[in-house]
């Protein structure tokens, strides 16, 4: 593990599962810490303030970083978190910018409640977790690119066979089901019910050998979201895919300058 991903890491574990709040942010911080989840300040003080109270008020804190990977100065992860023993159950996605000396100087996610059934059986967090295919990192964050450039972007959905590996795509969404097919209905089901599915911007694209995670703006109907999108590659095609969203919340709510 290398610092960076290894400092992104023990922030969420030193800072918030065993509650080192100041002591862990001050460590692996730099010397700013602009902050994206619209809930908490900027900056250490901001941090502390946030999660002093978080802590108080949740006792018992379970957090299992499941995927993590770094692209450059960025750094991913997936964190599964349980709190007051199944009070609450989040899924969270978070990215990570640091500086030279590897410290976290920015942070951006997307949080929401677990769903336990899935139409396709799958959980929101199983599948393989190994980074493997470290030479097609390139290759396979072009391939995400022009996907989300022509199909999520353009709109031209009959494209998606040129990306999407048919039935073999394992959905971790809980409402759609495995293969481009299951894809295909979710989308038109949405758009039935007056709910059609739009992203708007492409704000962060990273990744590490078969992972790539895109970070967007998109809409469903009159309501705006931001997203995660982590997708795993084989053969030069996407074969699996995760995801979360949260929506965006009203302006007047935020403490920072919001969710991108």
């Amino acid at each position: 593990m290398t610092r960076k991903l290894n400092n992104a890491k023990a922030l969420y574990l030193e800072g918030i599962r065993d509650g080192k709040v100041r002591e862990a942010v001050t460590r692996y911080t730099g010397a700013r810490y602009t902050q994206h989840s619209t809930g908490v300040a900027d900056g250490v003080e901001g941090f502390v303030a946030f999660f002093t109270d978080f802590v108080a008020r949740c006792p018992v804190r379970e957090i299992e970083i499941v995927r993590g990977f770094e692209d450059g100065q960025h750094v991913f992860v997936q964190a599964y978190q349980n709190i007051n023993q199944g009070e609450a159950r989040w899924l969270t996605m978070d990215l990570f910018d640091t500086d030279e000396d590897d410290r976290i100087i920015e942070h951006w996610d997307v949080i929401s409640a677990v769903t336990d059934e899935s139409v396709s059986g799958h959980s929101q967090f199983d599948g393989p977790t190994a980074i493997t295919d470290l030479e097609r990192t390139d290759a396979n964050k072009a391939l995400i690119q022009a996907y989300v450039e022509t199909v999520l972007l353009g709109g031209h959905f009959s494209e998606a066979p040129r990306f999407i590996s048919g039935d073999q795509l394992t959905q971790h969404n809980p409402f759609i089901a495995d293969g481009l097919d299951g894809l295909a209905r979710y989308t038109e089901s949405l758009a039935a019910d007056g709910r059609p599915l739009r992203y708007t911007h492409l704000f962060k694209l990273i990744g590490q050998g078969n992972f790539v995670v895109t970070y967007a703006g998109m809409s469903l109907g009159q309501e705006d979201y931001a997203v995660f999108d982590l997708y795993r590659i084989e053969e030069g095609k996407i074969v699996e895919h995760w995801d979360n969203l949260e929506p965006i919340p009203p302006r007047d709510t935020w403490a920072n300058s919001g969710k991108f």
